[in-house]
């Protein structure tokens, strides 16, 4: 069985709401899944699962939140994820997304196999939304 690990940020709820999603969209596909929020979360428990995905609002002028998500990111950066199934997904209040097109750069030059785009949602997720995040899971879980 493949090892699933859902690791984000939320700082209203919204990408929290989006993170439960994914891990119900994987489970369907019986996948085992792990779900932390970031200040629980390694780089072991990326670099020991088969699958990530990674969720984050946008903050500020479009960034990942600064002070627990940026840092991990960072110190993903520094590791050998060549090939590693992945998906990122996140809500934003404003803006265009370019949050999640820089942070889908970032992944990318790691060389990560990022399983959809980098899934948006506009504030709180409604029904559609919700169905997307568990696409994202089942996605992932397919690898």
């Amino acid at each position: 069985m493949k090892n699933i690990t859902i690791i984000y940020w939320s700082g209203t709820g919204n990408t929290q709401q989006m993170a439960v999603a994914v891990a119900e969209g994987a489970k369907e596909k019986g996948m085992e899944v792990t779900l932390k929020e970031v200040a629980n979360a390694s780089v072991q428990d990326v670099l020991k699962a088969d699958a990530v995905a990674l969720g984050c609002p946008s903050m500020g002028c479009e960034v990942l939140e600064e002070a627990e998500m940026e840092p991990f990111v960072e110190a993903l950066e520094k590791e050998d994820l060549k090939g590693k199934p992945m998906a990122l997904f996140g809500s934003f209040d404003w803006g265009d997304g370019q949050w999640m097109r820089d942070w889908t750069d970032r992944m990318e030059k790691l060389g990560v196999k990022l399983v959809a785009e980098g899934l948006t949602v506009q504030n709180t997720p409604d029904e559609n939304g919700i169905a997307s995040c568990k696409e994202l899971g089942s996605k992932l879980a397919d690898g």
